[in-house]
């Protein structure tokens, strides 16, 4: 088989990408005329029949300010992953004009170029760093960045993404036991220390989503986060692949048997941290892949937004701040769960 030049695969990313931003465009358009369409099946359309009257609702709506809620606290957790993925990948973090909004603003702390030596992880990086800076975009225009009032997108809050010993990535690897209790784990030295800062990132962004799913009432945003759902679960999935791949095959560029143990002691980290429940899982043995973390059903597992801050703050208590975001999240979620 012909190997494809780098510029043709680049190419086929950027139509893939506009021909999705396309499909959002007309997604976002169909939205607005259903208030249309419904009325026109009420009506019973061209038909001529006898409009079938339509039931009082025995309950009140969701309010679509609980909706921006949770939309907002996605946002958090993007606004995180869009600096991380960023600086690995391009050396620099979002534009300033991203990251205004209600509540108090923050700047980074941390962030830094990855010295990539595979070249397919330094694609892979890429793509990811524009799907989260995509998403950032996303949200906020979803929920009026810039706008005063109800629904309106948040600032950015501090963020600590330093991979120095002060970092919350060395205190995540320390708790961890990835390493010791004096040592530092840098995210940004190299690809493999890359991967596994990514992986403590996409589990949890993928159970978050899944975990909100069921508290959106308005379909619109709901469609919206399903779709950054299946986004982060490509990511999970992708970061997951690669890691059990240089885990085990000795062929591989920077192949490492220690991989698979370092993933495992993050997610046990993770499991400690949202509680009692034994639901997160590592990548697999040097026998057995474990890309996909599910129940005995093959669902994905879910957290909810409390157990989400358990592990971006670093806490198993129920707390404001802490860990990646040191300052807390804007919003009105933003207390971690008392997890024990």
């Amino acid at each position: 088989m012909t190997d494809l030049p780098t510029d043709t695969i680049l190419s086929a990313i950027a139509d893939r990408r506009a021909e999705r931003r396309a499909f959002l465009r007309y997604a976002g358009g169909a939205a607005a005329s259903a208030g249309a369409l419904s009325l026109l099946a009420a009506c019973g359309g061209d038909t001529g029949g006898t409009a079938t009257p339509t039931p009082t609702p025995t309950g009140s709506p969701t309010p679509i300010a609980a909706d921006a809620d949770v939309l907002n606290f996605a946002l958090n957790l993007e606004y995180l992953e869009a600096q991380f993925y960023s600086w690995a990948a391009f050396g620099q973090g979002l534009n300033p004009g991203l990251t205004t909004g209600v509540g108090i603003g923050g700047t980074v702390t941390g962030g830094a170029q990855v010295p990539f030596q595979d070249p397919v992880v330094a694609q892979y990086a890429r793509e990811i760093a524009k799907d989260e800076i995509a998403h950032v975009t996303f949200l906020r225009t979803a929920l009026g960045a810039g706008a005063n009032g109800v629904g309106a997108a948040v600032a950015m809050p501090a963020i600590n993404i330093s991979g120095d010993a002060n970092g919350a990535f060395t205190a995540a690897a320390r708790a961890a036991g990835v390493v010791g209790s004096s040592g530092t784990f840098n995210p940004y030295a190299d690809d493999i220390s890359f991967l596994l800062g990514a992986y403590l990132f996409e589990d949890v962004g993928v159970s978050a989503y899944k975990g909100a799913a069921p508290a959106i009432g308005n379909k619109v945003y709901l469609e919206a986060a399903a779709g950054i759902l299946a986004a982060e679960s490509y990511h999970a999935g992708l970061i997951r692949s690669v890691l059990y791949r240089k885990g085990i095959d000795a062929s591989s560029i920077l192949y490492n048997p220690a991989i698979l143990n370092n993933a495992r002691l993050i997610s046990d980290a993770r499991d400690s941290l949202d509680g009692a429940s034994d639901t997160d899982q590592g990548i697999g043995d040097t026998t057995t892949a474990n890309i996909v973390p599910t129940d005995s059903n093959g669902i994905v597992y879910s957290r909810s937004t409390g157990q989400v801050l358990n592990i971006v703050f670093l806490n198993k208590a129920a707390v404001t701040a802490g860990g990646f975001f040191p300052n807390g999240i804007n919003g009105n979620i933003r207390t971690s769960a008392a997890s024990g």
